[in-house]
Formats: structure tokens, sequence, C-alpha cells
């Protein structure tokens, strides 16, 4: 069977190491993967898409006040939205992946917190690519049947969040402060976000079947495609 050709969107100027694990996460699974970047020529068409994690959105896209202290790539930026404005009306997979998540919601009119150690006093500030953080995950929700788990460990390197869920999308996930993890659409049969990085989690089970379960709805689209 032909892989089902999955587009991974990074920023140019992303690491080989880092791209190798979104590259190996894809593979491993059975899809075929291909980086998306700015600099890129964009592809036809796609059986299912990552947003990708990466620099800090920018603000004025969800209505709060420029970060002076930041990172952006704002060619990132509307190269993901126009991907989405693309590709969800065809219903194809997507999976958020950190920045991705926020930007999904973002695309969807809703909002973010801008800095999570801000705007909520006594958060300890983690940032590691160990599964270090314990999420609860809703029952009955899309993230936890494909998961398997009502809750897990997972990775942290976000200063943002998702604040306000935008249209038609549920909030499914909170770490143990009540910030925002996982989010889904109601409207879509695949259209997801985390706020780790299942990526780097290549042991873990729990977060292998989300990419797993990423690259099978690809294919099924593909074959609905023809």
């Amino acid at each position: 069977m032909t892989r089902p050709l999955i587009g991974i969107t990074t920023s140019d100027q992303k690491s080989l190491l880092a791209w190798w694990f979104d590259w190996f996460a894809v593979w491993r699974h059975g899809g075929k993967p291909l980086r998306l970047s700015p600099s890129r020529p964009q592809p036809e068409s796609l059986d299912g898409l990552i947003i990708g994690g990466g620099d800090d959105i920018q603000a004025h896209l969800y209505g709060d006040e420029v970060q002076l202290d930041v990172r952006l790539d704002p060619a990132r930026d509307e190269l993901e939205l126009s991907l989405l404005e693309r590709f969800i009306p065809l219903n194809t997979p997507v999976l958020g992946i950190c920045r991705g998540a926020q930007l999904i919601n973002v695309h969807l009119g809703g909002t973010l917190d801008p800095d999570i150690y801000t705007t909520n006093e006594g958060i300890k500030r983690r940032r590691t690519v160990l599964p270090r953080k314990t999420v609860d995950i809703v029952g009955a929700s899309q993230l936890h049947r494909l998961l398997g788990v009502t809750w897990c460990r997972v990775n942290s390197l976000h200063h943002q969040a998702v604040y306000q869920a935008g249209r038609g999308i549920e909030i499914v996930a909170r770490d143990r402060d009540g910030l925002v993890q996982g989010i889904e659409s109601r409207e879509h049969d695949f259209l997801i976000g985390v706020q780790w990085h299942p990526e780097w989690l290549i042991f873990n089970r729990p977060q292998q079947r989300l990419i797993r379960a990423l690259v099978r709805a690809s294919e099924q689209h593909a074959e609905r495609r023809g």
C-alpha cells in the first residue's frame, strides 16, 4: 500500500535533530513525511497534516498585545494559517503539536494565554523533553479513545497555551495546574491539538498511538479521495 503523504510544518531554521524526530514519528507508523516551511514549494494535495512546534504566534492574530521579548516567525504563521484554511474544509486529518495546537485554536477564532508564567501565579517553570508533567484527559473524548488512557505524563516546552476555545473546539485535556493541554474539534473527523510533543516520546505507547491514529486517518482520507 502507498504510504499516505503527511505534511509537517516547520520553520526554515529548524534543527536537523528536531526534524528527524518529526520524520521518524510519521515514517515508523506508515506515513510518508513531507517537510513544509515558508521557503519550500507547497504540494498540490496532502493526505494528512501536522502543524508542528516552534516559535510564538503573533499576538495580533488572536487580539492580544505585542510581546517584545519573544521569537516570532510571521512567514510561518502565514503558511500554517493558509494550510488550515485550505485543508480543514476538505476534512483532511490534522494534528497540532504544541504551537500547532495553539495555531489551530487561533485559526478557529480562539485566544491564547500569551505567557502562562506571568498570568498564572505560582506555576512551576518546566522546560524539558522528558515526560515530567501530568495531564488529565476528558473521558469519552476522541483524544481519550486514541491514547487509551485517562491521564498521562508528557513533556513541556511551552510558555503560551490555549485560553478561550475557538469555534467548534472542545478542551479535552488539562495539566494539574489547570492549563489547557489538549483540544479537539466537534465538527471534523480528525482535528486534534496537544500542547506537548509526542514525537519526542518515542517509547511512550499512548503517545505513539496518537501518531499512528493520524497516519491511519490519513490512509482512510486518501482512500476516500481515490
